[in-house]
């Protein structure tokens, strides 16, 4: 019912394949494999691999860039097709490229089903239905990216001061 993506993606020495079938079914159908890893916009990076699928990610995924790591964290979300899916500061430690590509993977990701993120990145919250502003133990503001902008409060002090990072957590509720 509930699959997480966490900030720091766990993966395990073996394949990209048992890794994101991790805990799953092996009976699991190929094609809802690739599926899971094209919403997760990974599937194109592992068939570019010359093991494909097969591609051992090493010691922790040693083998794999972050932003790799991170989408394949997604798809091993994704293939247990959760009613809820978690996500905690997914994208604070992605470098520009990989950013858009998880935020595109996790765009995908949000139909259908109800998003729960933690994140202190603008580009992560502000398409969200519902913004929770929280600071000093409680909810300081509520509302969607424009109505929190109209309010020009705690919210609209953080997006003015500096637009790519805020200094107070937000936990948002994407219902998709």
């Amino acid at each position: 019912m509930i699959s997480l993506v966490a900030q720091e993606p766990t993966l395990f020495q073996g394949t990209i394949r048992e890794n994101v079938l991790l805990g799953v079914e092996e009976s699991t159908s190929t094609e809802r494999l690739h599926q899971a890893c094209r919403d997760a916009e990974i599937h194109d990076f592992i068939m570019s691999l010359p093991e494909g699928y097969q591609t051992d990610v090493g010691s922790k995924g040693i083998a794999l860039s972050g932003g790799q790591k991170q989408r394949i964290a997604i798809a091993r979300a994704l293939i247990r097709d959760p009613k809820i899916l978690l996500l905690d500061e997914a994208t604070s430690s992605l470098d520009s490229e990989s950013e858009k590509l998880v935020q595109a993977a996790f765009e995908r990701a949000g139909k259908g089903r109800t998003m729960v993120v933690v994140a202190h990145r603008l580009a992560t919250v502000q398409n969200a239905d519902i913004i929770f502003v929280l600071g000093e133990g409680k909810v300081l503001e509520t509302g969607d990216h424009n109505q929190l902008l109209r309010k020009r409060g705690v919210y609209y002090q953080m997006v003015s001061s500096d637009p790519l990072f805020f200094c107070v957590c937000l936990l948002l509720i994407c219902l998709w």
